[in-house]
């Protein structure tokens, strides 16, 4: 994958809550905020400005900008503990919310932990989400399962990157939390058929 445009970490989060979204944020280049996004991102300022420091043999790096071309991600993390003991390295991802009923966190901190095992050479075995609603660490294991996984939403998100265009968009419960909504429109472009009907246009010509 080292041709391939790397595509930022944070777009496998996008691209599970919504593949329009991901599109029109890593395609389009657009970008809007509301207040769940704004929290978001004041916590991870918060989290990133922190400056490194060692405690009781752990050193702490804040906002480490990863790039592992051959998996085809760059990214930053929240923070990066390194056990030196043990010479463990461990990613920790801060969330606003509270854990998901799905794997995508764990999924965006095993892309991380890939990442570091790309550029370091290093094996890394497990990470942490840490989720501010509940005020929880939580320990993740990268198994065989989650890292398949992880490269799968890689895959998927690169070949959405390749073929370049907006996917049509698909009205759920998500939009209500999308600070895109007033962009995206879904209620308008979901039954838009002015594509359609240029198609047909072209099709009439050709006969």
């Amino acid at each position: 994958m080292t041709d391939a445009r790397l595509i930022n970490i944070s777009a496998l989060q996008h691209f599970a809550f919504c593949q329009r979204q991901c599109a029109l944020i890593h395609l389009e280049q657009v970008w809007q905020e509301n207040y769940l996004t704004a929290h978001g991102r004041q916590l991870h300022e918060r989290v990133d400005n922190g400056e490194p420091e060692t405690r009781k043999g752990v050193r702490f790096e804040r906002g480490v900008v990863v790039t592992a071309p051959i998996l085809g991600l760059t990214g930053k993390l929240d923070l990066l503990e390194h056990h030196k003991t043990s010479n463990q390295f461990i990613p920790v991802e801060y969330k606003r919310g509270k854990p998901k009923t799905n794997d995508i966190d764990k999924v965006q901190l095993c892309a991380q932990a890939m990442c570091i095992q790309e550029m370091l050479a290093v094996e890394v075995k497990q990470g942490a989400l840490w989720y501010w609603q509940t005020r929880k660490r939580i320990e993740i294991e990268f198994d065989t399962s989650l890292r398949r996984q992880t490269k799968d939403l890689i895959a998927q998100v690169q070949q959405l990157f390749i073929n370049g265009s907006t996917p049509a968009p698909t009205t759920g419960k998500h939009c209500k939390a999308c600070s895109l909504i007033d962009i995206c429109q879904p209620n308008l472009t979901e039954h838009d058929a002015s594509n359609r009907y240029i198609e047909s246009l072209f099709n009439m010509e050709a006969e």
